[in-house]
């Protein structure tokens, strides 16, 4: 398997002006599992560049945000950007009154003008908002929005991957959930109008995604089926996304698409998406249980211990050589940041490893200062502590959260709410539109909508606590604050040996440290 070529002198800027290549004249057609794309698929592309021994892994909620992934990127690895709600970010971020003008920069930008024109006259507020006063929210994502609501998302993602990329050639990408279903249309294609160069991708399986980036590149309709529960035999609801609806007439720029890299923990998810996924798949993320956020469940969704948390064993292991056989480039993931891993992760056939615990504490992050070094403090004390919750994501999956003396969400009882709705599931409902619930709703709520009573218990709304983690923590009525919940890997209370009595790092001491540059 060839891993890496040397890199070429290729164009790989976001966007060109160049009419010509666009058709003057289209047919709307939608581009699905069963259909042929007008793009042939390649199932093994050779790579222009370089492939990076480094990926900054995508973590939460604007933890892995733009000032990490560039300077990631800017000394040759890939920074990854998170897509995870990122339009409430920037409608939080506009709301405090974009102190650094960053946004605003960045939104001047954006191709189509007006979007950004409208949303910096609803949102923008100089000097932030008043005190004590809430967040205003977007509406919810559903199966339909309106064309309003897709233009923010998309001008959203633009940002956060035109902001990473300033300055520098060096390799972005954006992370996104499968599970997060119902915006990832419209944040693909915003991010490809900044020109991402990797599209990542877990918590589910995401076989239409290589179609979706044909089609997007192509300035083509994309859709794909959304997950629905209680449908009968035989019911199937789309997403669909059509490009020409957000622009006065044809397209002027001609994208190019992401590489793209599942996220995957078994074999054979892997070969699935490799050989019967509906377009080119170009790499791998191989993450084992012990990594942060969500997990895949362990196979045959037990056992547990004593406490709830899933127990993992040889069944969940990854079988490198195997996935070194499917002949794509892939990088190992959970409990890789230390250089003797990523030592272990190439000789088993790896082009590197994905690395987020290491960075989700460094100077640029995007966890909020206080929790950050307060964090950092607990780890030189040994009283950090990370286990894997079963209950917490509304999700279901296994998550990861992290704690530590001086957790300002000790001892505080999480109101049940379901406000920003990224983790709602569309179900169905004869005879009329999907009807939406989540776990972390209030019960009576959930119920109603058919919703079992054994899914609620220990569910929380992790859309507004991960906002919290990065400083962007709604008001609640009585006047209090949405506490955080942190997530790292099982390998935090190891940053120690890391830092060596420091107390704080930057991003480049992580990349020193990982592939021998420096002295940390």
């Amino acid at each position: 398997m060839v891993l890496s070529v040397a890199r070429s002198r290729c164009y790989r800027g976001p966007i060109v002006q160049d009419p010509l290549r666009v058709p003057t004249q289209r047919t709307t057609r939608w581009f699905t599992l069963s259909d042929a794309v007008a793009i042939p698929p390649s199932r093994s592309l050779p790579y222009e560049f370089e492939l990076p021994r480094i990926i900054q892994g995508g973590m939460g909620i604007g933890v892995s945000n733009w000032k990490l992934a560039r300077a990631v990127s800017r000394l040759g690895q890939l920074g990854v950007v998170s897509g995870t709600a990122i339009d409430s970010v920037l409608a939080r971020r506009l709301q405090d009154g974009d102190a650094d003008g960053h946004m605003r920069r960045a939104m001047a930008s954006f191709p189509i003008p007006q979007v950004a024109a409208e949303a910096l006259a609803k949102l923008f507020r100089p000097g932030g908002r008043a005190p004590g006063q809430p967040y205003a929210t977007l509406p919810m994502y559903q199966q339909l929005v309106s064309r309003a609501r897709e233009q923010f998302t998309m001008l959203a993602a633009f940002v956060e991957v035109h902001l990473a990329k300033e300055g520098h050639d060096g390799l972005v990408g954006m992370n996104q959930l499968t599970k997060v279903q119902m915006p990832n249309l419209a944040l693909l294609y915003g991010a490809m109008l900044a020109g991402v160069d990797f599209v990542l991708m877990g918590a589910g399986i995401p076989r239409e995604i290589p179609a979706v980036l044909d089609a997007l590149a192509a300035h083509q309709p994309a859709q794909m089926r959304l997950d629905l529960e209680d449908a009968a035999p035989g019911e199937v609801e789309q997403l669909r996304f059509d490009p020409a609806a957000h622009w006065g007439g044809v397209p002027p720029l001609v994208l190019r698409r992401p590489r793209f890299l599942p996220i995957v923990a078994s074999n054979s998810l892997a070969t699935v998406l490799a050989r019967k996924a509906t377009s080119r798949v170009d790499g791998f993320v191989i993450e084992g249980p012990t990594a942060g956020g969500h997990n895949a469940p362990p196979r045959g969704n037990g056992p547990a211990d004593g406490t709830g948390r899933p127990v993992y064993g040889p069944r969940d292991a990854v079988d490198l050589e195997q996935i070194g056989s499917l002949g794509l480039p892939f990088w190992v993931a959970g409990g890789a940041g230390h250089p003797d891993r990523l030592a272990e992760a190439t000789a088993a056939g790896a082009a590197g490893v994905q690395i987020g615990t290491l960075f989700a504490y460094c100077d640029e992050s995007g966890i909020a200062e206080p929790i950050r070094r307060s964090v950092l403090a607990g780890i030189a004390r040994g009283t950090v502590r990370v286990r894997t919750d079963s209950r917490a994501s509304p999700t279901g999956f296994p998550f990861k959260v992290v704690s530590w003396h001086g957790d300002p969400a000790q001892g505080v009882e999480r109101e049940r709410v379901c406000d920003l709705g990224y983790l709602r599931n569309a179900y169905a409902r004869p005879g009329r539109s999907p009807g939406y619930r989540c776990a972390s709703e209030p019960q009576d709520q959930f119920e109603a909508k058919g919703g079992s009573p054994q899914g609620t218990p220990g569910r929380k709304c992790l859309c507004n606590a991960l906002l919290a983690v990065i400083g962007l923590a709604q008001r609640r009525n009585d006047g209090s604050l949405e506490p955080p919940l942190l997530t790292s890997g099982d390998d935090l209370a190891e940053l120690g040996t890391f830092l060596a009595g420091r107390d704080r790092y930057a991003a480049a001491d992580v990349l020193d440290y990982m592939l021998g540059t420096g002295g940390a």
